[in-house]
Formats: C-alpha cells, sequence, structure tokens
C-alpha cells in the first residue's frame, strides 16, 4: 500500500471513530422505527425483532439484561447509599419527531445533564411509551416517559417516569399545540422552541435501580436504569393524543417484560423521612 493511501485510510478511520465518539444517545436507537411494530403475533413483532436485522438486533433475541422488568416488592433490595438524583437540566431548542411507533423530543446539542456514580450524562432527548413498558409488582400503568441520557464515553442512562390517569401532567399540557399540529399532518419533525426538561415532574427522590437495555431496537444493553418510583397522573387525552399523533394504527407501543434473570435491582429510599 503506498503512502498517499495509508494516509487516506489513516484518515478515514480517524473520522469514524471521531464521529462514533460525538454521535447522540438518540442514534443507538432506531430512528425510522418502521422496520418493527408491537403486534404480539406478526413478523415484525416484539418476539421476531432479534431476527429481523440479527448482527444489529440480536440482543433483542439473546440479550441476558434486557428492559423492560417487573418492579416486585420482594425483588428490590432497599437501599440509602445511592443518593439524590443530581440534575443539572436547562432549556434547549427541541424538536417533536414521529420516529414511527413514537413522538420524540429532541433536544438539539443536549439540554444539561444528571450525575450518576460520578459520571455525566448529558440528556439529549424524551419518548412516551403507553401502556407503560415497566410495571410495578405486575401492574401496568397509563404512560411511561423515557428521559434518555448519553455520557462522553458512550454510555446511556435512562430516567423513566410512569403515570396513571388522573389529572392533567403539566409538561404534557405545554406541548399539546404541538402535538395536535403533528397528528394533524404526516411530517416526520416539528419545530417546538426552547422546552424546559425541568419542567418535567418527577415528584420524589425515591427511585428503583438497574441496568438493562434499550426497549426498542437494537436493544442494546448495559444501559443504566433509574426509574422513579412515585406515578404521576395524565389525562386520557394526553395518553391518547401521545399516541394518534404518530399514526401507526396501534393502540401500544410498549415492549412486553423481559426476564430479569440474576440481576439485582435496588430501590433507593433516604434515610431522612422528608421525602
Amino acid at each position: 500500500m503506498g503512502k498517499l493511501a495509508a494516509r487516506i485510510l489513516f484518515s478515514i478511520t480517524f473520522f469514524l471513530v471521531l464521529v462514533s465518539r460525538i454521535l447522540p444517545a438518540t442514534s443507538q436507537e432506531v430512528e425510522d422505527e418502521k422496520e418493527f411494530d408491537y403486534n404480539p403475533n406478526g413478523e415484525k413483532g416484539p418476539a421476531q425483532w432479534g431476527k429481523i436485522h440479527p448482527d444489529e438486533w440480536g440482543a433483542c433475541s439473546n440479550g441476558s439484561m434486557q428492559s423492560p422488568i417487573d418492579l416486585l416488592d420482594e425483588r428490590v433490595d432497599v437501599v440509602s447509599h445511592l443518593g439524590r438524583l443530581n440534575r443539572s437540566y436547562r432549556p434547549g431548542n427541541a424538536t417533536l419527531r414521529n420516529r414511527g411507533h413514537d413522538m420524540m423530543l429532541k433536544w438539539e446539542g443536549g439540554a444539561g445533564t444528571i450525575q450518576i456514580n460520578g459520571t455525566e450524562y448529558i440528556l439529549n432527548q424524551c419518548h412516551w411509551h403507553s401502556p407503560s413498558e415497566h410495571t410495578i409488582n405486575g401492574k401496568k400503568l397509563a404512560l411511561e416517559a423515557h428521559m434518555v441520557h448519553e455520557s462522553l464515553d458512550g454510555k446511556v442512562a435512562v430516567v423513566g417516569i410512569m403515570y396513571k390517569i388522573g389529572r392533567p401532567d403539566s409538561f404534557l399540557s405545554s406541548l399539546t399545540k404541538q402535538l395536535q399540529s403533528v397528528a394533524g399532518s404526516y411530517e416526520r419533525d416539528t419545530v417546538v422552541g426552547v422546552v424546559d426538561p425541568r419542567n418535567i415532574k418527577i415528584g420524589s427522590r425515591k427511585y428503583y435501580r438497574y441496568i438493562g437495555s434499550l426497549t426498542i431496537p437494537p436493544c442494546t444493553e448495559n444501559v443504566l436504569w433509574t426509574m422513579v418510583k412515585k406515578v404521576r397522573t395524565a389525562t386520557r387525552d394526553q395518553v391518547r393524543l401521545l399516541r394518534v399523533a404518530v399514526h401507526d394504527d396501534s393502540d401500544t407501543n410498549a415492549r412486553p417484560l423481559q426476564a430479569i434473570n440474576s440481576r439485582s435491582v435496588k430501590l433507593f429510599r433516604p434515610e431522612d423521612k422528608d421525602d
């Protein structure tokens, strides 16, 4: 190989490594979800995801640390050492994207960070599943939000929030006009403007923590999951709007429960009683 060819090859390799380092967490989840669906008996349903692209999506079938799971009281270890969620979010320009089976709110350049075990994870996007993907003692809830973060070295951390039917969720209320606009068109992206993720209410310091995976292909594992214990509320119309807006003619985008295998699930409970 000549010197020029060697230099070109080195430049291409360096570029690919650089791109892989700076791509956001959303690149790890499939951006166009048309290749799979949630039909339990269909050729593209959850049981078949790993066969659609065996090399890239194999973990969906063969993984041992898959999500979602049932958060069963008898199974969790109650601990007080994990610490409060150290969130440093900030407002940022955001776009609503119809990925095919869910609505994703994507921040351009991230929207601040969360710090877990000394690692900073940048908040890149939030999306919703209905009904909930995780369950609490076997019980499904109406809705589940996933706030997806990624560290500079490519580790993924997701904060999950579950909702039951009740009073309106103020954050979803702030997106109503944009979601209605998306529901009335087939545009993939809708510019929302500046969105402050601090308005996504958590309302509790208690949370579950375990190691799992992305819940859509490619089902990448070693995702650090934080599921907020407090169940929040949203209206039936808010949940329905998130489903109608994607135009996929399905009433669900929730992956079935996965085997927990030998994983530990911790429940952080502060030692003080002010929670």
